[in-house]
């Protein structure tokens, strides 16, 4: 089991959805490069609008394996990158 907060994270809170989409893709090729996986991006919740963009920026991302919302907390997305990708 992984406990998420050992986990890298970002935090959005603040950001709005295309800063947010730049701040993700940025943070995903610094994890790739530092061969990190897993992380926890926390865009609160809100009215929901950061998280959408966050979640279609991970669709649309092909270095992304995997994504879901925090089952105990919903204002944060817990990503699972492809290994090997660059």
């Amino acid at each position: 089991m992984v406990f998420y907060n050992n986990l890298d994270s970002i935090d959005l809170h603040g950001e709005t959805r295309e800063s947010a989409k730049i701040l993700v893709n940025d943070f995903i090729d610094d994890e790739l490069k530092q061969k990190k996986y897993e992380f926890v991006i926390v865009h609160g919740i809100g009215k929901g609008i950061v998280r959408k963009s966050v979640h279609e920026t991970l669709k649309k991302n092909k270095k992304v394996k995997e994504y879901k919302l925090d089952n105990f907390n919903i204002g944060c997305t817990i990503v699972q990158l492809k290994e090997g990708e660059r």
